[in-house]
């Protein structure tokens, strides 16, 4: 198992599609909201994903192929 944090931005038309869950069920992932900020028309969250790591990167090309940009999070 391994961890990974990224940072996903979401236009205005995914706000209201349950990516994040659906991404846990689909790809057997434990995932862990650290951050995130959502307005009407735009959002960002920090999200903790703990998994195989091909299975993280198989949800993570599902995310981005949903039209959601995906940046990895810094440490800091």
């Amino acid at each position: 198992m391994v961890k990974r944090r990224v940072i996903m931005h979401f236009p205005e038309e995914l706000l209201k599609e349950p990516i994040i869950y659906n991404l846990g069920q689909q790809f057997d992932i434990t995932t862990n909201i650290q951050l995130a900020d959502i307005t009407e028309d735009r959002g960002w969250l920090m999200l903790e994903l703990e998994g195989d790591d091909k299975q993280i990167e198989d949800g993570l090309a599902w995310v981005m192929s949903r039209g959601v940009r995906v940046d990895p999070a810094t440490e800091d």
